[in-house]
């Protein structure tokens, strides 16, 4: 089966139908992209093959660009580089990619009386939410709650929400339209050990059900090893990847997160 150039596809997907998706197996790609403000290079020459189905977690210390990276695919920065959605079976057509975005921090007005439906209508409507809602966008929005198991939020108010149902309700919003990729910053700071299990089951899943590309950054290594297919440890550039069991163990990633060297086999 045919891969996206530079990197093997994981073999947990390699049997997925991908009828859905047009042409086939499908990767995202990122070729030497690089931010820069003023004179500080913020991401340097990185490369990156992240197949329809896989789930890409991005480690390395605080202000090693992970965040940089992400604000640059969703379009919030300038980049040098390029950045496409492909289909293996017909690269000639490769396109930009639609991204969903589920940032690292939301300021939310805890008093204004915004109710996760009016988030929905103003973010998928050009219909004023002042007006009398229509009812394609509740029924948009109400699927879209339901695949994240957050159906009973359409009603509540935002500044009501929890760490975790925020989070959520972000996730349904990225989801709508069905993306290519989906780029996911830190999400779980605000949620416990029981929500941060159920956000990622969520996502598990939503990756399986839509054959998504999921980018996300973490600092949890053991949580977020066992839900990714790789990882890629960021400082400014590059320094590792590859299985999360592996690139755990290469010194230059170790000497990068601050972590003594591995035990030696010998």
């Amino acid at each position: 089966m045919a891969t996206c150039a530079g990197a093997a596809l994981p073999v947990a997907h390699q049997a997925k139908s991908r009828a859905h998706r047009a042409g086939g197996v499908c990767c995202v790609q990122v070729h030497d992209l690089s931010v820069r403000f003023g004179a500080h290079w913020a991401v340097q020459h990185v490369d990156l093959h992240v197949h329809c189905g896989e789930m890409v977690t991005l480690i390395g210390p605080n202000g090693a660009g992970k965040t940089t990276l992400l604000r640059a695919l969703v379009g919030e920065i300038p980049y040098q580089g390029t950045f496409r959605f492909e289909a293996v079976h017909d690269a000639a057509h490769a396109t930009t990619p639609r991204v969903g975005y589920v940032p690292q921090q939301v300021a939310v007005d805890k008093t204004a009386p915004v109710t996760v439906l009016d988030l929905f209508c103003a973010a998928v409507s050009a219909w004023p939410v002042c007006l009398a809602r229509r009812a394609g966008v509740r029924a948009q929005a109400a699927a879209a709650l339901a695949q994240v198991d957050a159906q009973a939020l359409l009603a509540a108010r935002v500044g009501a929400l929890s760490g975790g149902q925020l989070q959520r309700v972000l996730l349904a919003l990225a989801l709508t339209p069905v993306p290519d990729i989906v780029l996911l910053d830190e999400p779980l700071t605000a949620m416990d050990h029981a929500g941060v299990q159920a956000f990622y089951r969520t996502v598990s899943r939503l990756r399986e059900q839509f054959d998504l590309s999921v980018i996300m950054v973490s600092h949890d290594l053991a949580a977020a090893a066992a839900v990714s297919d790789r990882f890629i440890c960021l400082q400014q550039r590059i320094v590792g990847q590859g299985p999360p069991h592996e690139v755990l163990t290469e010194p230059a990633v170790r000497a990068a997160l601050g972590l003594p060297p591995a035990p030696s086999l010998a």
